[in-house]
């Protein structure tokens, strides 16, 4: 559990002997449990004093907690013709950060009335919970301090906790998110929230608390309602575009005793411009409320505005949050873009973007919000439009703007557009074309990556009917109205903006299929190429059926060598064959045969199965036994001699030298081959099919070989056949030695 940081009195010796009390955050147990009790935003002011360098600055200095700052002085109109630069240290770690600039050159107000309690300042900066300063500024010479505004400070801002994911983040390790995320993606504020306040105690003699800090204890508890229409208040107009999920003022805790002053409206909103508040990216998203807050409290206590300046503010994980009060709904005037507030609205990126771009989450917000914003005007996202000019200035570009006269911008723009200042950031700045492209629409992106059900053959898909296409698009799904699936040319399904794939079922035979978008804005995206896909509910076929035949090679008792033969056809595209026993093996759609080896004397079921590209099948399994005949089964002619060996199929031959001797089997299959016994000294003999001679074979070999099928032959089908052998009686190698006949049965 994190512990509650109350505030110590302690002192430290300053240069020159004189001693400084100081306020330390140290921890202590939080008394409320795992829930911390809310705490009031409060912000410091301390004096910045010269020194003989030619600048103005504040020493270390240890303070109360603080976790925003900024630079202010006397004089809105004034800018400050130097650099400003904060170090602090870390209340976590005890560790000082690296000196960062703040940036200075920011807007003044353009209502004369709000100018007269304001101040000149620098944009806040986001720290993190800290509880020590050092602060210096030098003017552009660095000799002197002459040119630098009077009534130079340090703002502090402690942002307090408001909200209820807050009280609970703050009371427990855990660090739960501060906001839920509906159905769209976008974060929403969850829990309930109490209005009771924990104030932090002060000292008096704390040269941190001695100027009088504007503290606030209440936050509204309730969302900030549309102000009911009046002659000032103009009525909500309905959006072409969907209004976005937003987080109202009560949400992110505001207090709107800070500002006290009536909301003023425009005629409407032309333009958006987009902004960045500078400072760390780093932050967590579940502190984007107190950064909200801490922002808010210092625009109007340290610059002196009636509110905070922008109307909406994003974080890097695409919250939005309600700015300046007067109803999200309503063209409420701005303090954002000095000289084009009256004609458009701003929307603030939590961050700085000066040398990397914002995240997805937060451009797609933006777009968002503009899209809505823009909508309830009827101008497109991505169009220009005509501004009056409500200041004569420069903008970054050096581009001179006189006021009264009107100028071009894009819809959507950023603020050094309109202003001599580098915010939104170079980064950001540069992925403004893509906020254009994803609030006006149309779909960006956007192909079909896959289609499951179906398979690729050539270029065409194979289905047997049912198929899932499945697409991607670079445009955020939150501003996606929906996408359809067309097969040729028409609409069979529409799915929603957030989906990824959309099935259908096609009809026998050959379609189109692709898929368009619905941009919100009802911009359509043209359809994607159309893929070829064929329905196909035909098995395939075997022209031939698996048969085996005997083949050359060497016999035993267990094996005998086998040529699997087979004709497969399909009548769109045939995919693959496979044998599923006795062995299993996958063949390609143009192999006929495969050599195996089967057992004899026991029948074999040879199972295949045959694969088209649609997913079709067809299986044939026939069966088949090999069978060895031996010698002792042969008619016998003229002089044969037995020889025993366990070389020998069932350890026995027949040999003879004898010329005209023969050997006859009679049997009924549909293949068979003849074994023997090979030599160097081996003769020859003549083999006789169904009484025609076939064959005259050699039986002659340079190594010795038993049981070798040395000759087969295979008929179409199974019946009847004699094979008689013959020994030729070869001069000089007479001898013929035979193991047997082998035939499929």
């Amino acid at each position: 559990m994190k512990r509650r940081a109350w505030l110590t009195l302690g002192a430290v010796v300053l240069g020159g002997g004189g001693i400084a009390t100081y306020a330390v955050a140290s921890p202590s147990t939080d008394a409320a449990g795992d829930v911390q009790p809310k705490r009031p935003v409060k912000v410091y002011d301390l004096t910045l004093k010269g020194t003989e360098a030619g600048k103005r600055e504040l020493p270390r200095t240890e303070t109360k907690q603080f976790s925003l700052l900024g630079v202010s002085w006397t004089g809105v109109t004034k800018p400050l013709e130097g650099k400003a630069q904060v170090r602090t240290r870390s209340s976590e770690t005890g560790d000082w950060t690296a000196w960062q600039d703040l940036e200075t050159n920011i807007d003044p107000p353009e209502d004369p009335d709000e100018r007269s309690g304001a101040r000149g300042a620098s944009e806040p900066l986001w720290v993190g919970p800290s509880d020590a300063v050092q602060v210096q500024v030098v003017h552009e010479d660095g000799s002197t301090s002459a040119g630098l505004p009077k009534g130079l400070e340090v703002n502090l801002v402690d942002p307090g906790i408001a909200t209820a994911a807050e009280q609970r983040a703050a009371g427990d390790d855990s660090d739960p998110a501060a906001f839920a995320v509906d159905g769209t993606g976008t974060p929403t504020p969850t829990g309930s929230e109490s209005t009771s306040a924990a104030p932090t105690p002060t000292d008096p003699t704390d040269p941190a608390t001695s100027a009088s800090p504007s503290e606030s204890a209440t936050v509204s508890p309730t969302p900030t309602p549309t102000p009911t229409p009046t002659a000032t208040t103009p009525t909500a107009p309905p959006s072409t575009a969907p209004e976005p999920t937003i987080v109202p003022r009560s949400g992110w805790g505001a207090d709107e005793s800070l500002s006290p002053d009536p909301s003023e409206y425009n005629a409407d909103v032309k333009a958006v411009f987009v902004h960045h508040t500078d400072g760390s990216n780093d932050y967590s998203c579940t502190d984007s409320a107190a950064i909200v807050r801490g922002i808010y409290a210092y625009h109007t206590q340290s610059n002196g505005w009636n509110d905070i300046g922008y109307n909406f503010l994003v974080d890097k994980c695409g919250t939005i949050f309600e700015g300046r009060k007067g109803g999200v709904d309503l063209p409420v005037l701005g303090a954002h873009t000095y000289g084009w507030n009256r004609e458009s609205t701003g929307i603030a990126v939590l961050g700085n973007f000066t040398d990397a771009g914002a995240s997805n989450a937060a451009l797609t917000s933006v777009a968002r919000i503009a899209a809505w914003k823009l909508g309830q005007y009827g101008v497109a996202p991505d169009s220009t439009v005509q501004l009056k000019a409500g200041a004569t200035q420069k903008n970054l570009a050096g581009t001179s703007f006189t006021a009264g006269e009107s100028y071009t911008f894009n819809r959507i723009s950023g603020h050094r557009d309109g202003y001599a200042t580098e915010c939104p950031g170079t980064s950001l700045y540069d992925q403004l074309p893509t906020i254009r492209a994803w609030a006006a629409g149309p779909v960006q992106g956007l192909k079909l990556t896959s289609l499951a059900g179906a398979t690729l053959s050539g270029s065409t898909y194979f289905t047997k009917g049912a198929i899932t296409a499945k697409w991607s698009a670079t445009t955020p799904s939150s501003l996606i109205s929906k996408f359809e699936l067309l097969v040729d040319g028409q609409v069979v399904t529409t799915a929603a903006g957030t989906a990824t794939s959309a099935s259908t079922t096609l009809a026998a035979g050959t379609h189109k299929v692709a898929v368009r978008a619905v941009h919100q804005s009802g911009r359509t995206t043209p359809a994607t190429t159309a893929l070829t896909v064929t329905t196909d509910t035909t098995a395939p076929t075997f022209s031939t059926a698996p048969k085996i035949t005997l083949r050359t090679g060497t016999v035993s008792t267990t094996a005998v060598p086998v040529t699997l033969g087979w004709k497969a056809a399909d009548s769109q595209a045939l995919k693959s064959v496979s044998l599923l026993s006795p062995t299993t093996a996958t063949f390609g759609p143009t192999t006929t045969s495969s050599s195996s080896t089967a057992k004899p004397g026991a029948a074999s079921t040879w199972s295949m199965t045959a694969y088209d590209v649609a997913g079709n099948t067809r299986t044939s399994s026939p069966s088949y036994t090999p069978m060895i005949l031996q010698e002792t089964s042969a008619t016998k002619s003229g002089s044969w001699t037995s020889r025993s060996s366990t070389s020998y199929l069932g350890g026995k031959s027949y040999s003879s030298g004898a010329k005209g001797a023969s050997l006859t089997w009679t049997f009924t299959g549909r293949s068979a081959s003849w074994v023997v016994s090979r030599a160097s000294t081996s003769g020859q003999a003549y083999v006789y099919v169904d009484g025609t001679k076939a064959a005259t074979v050699d039986l002659k070999s340079s190594t010795t070989k038993y049981r070798d099928a040395i000759w087969t032959k295979s008929w179409a089908g199974s019946a009847k056949h004699t094979v008689k052998i013959v020994v030729v009686g070869t001069s000089g190698r007479p001898t013929v030695t035979t193991d047997g006949l082998v035939y499929i049965k």
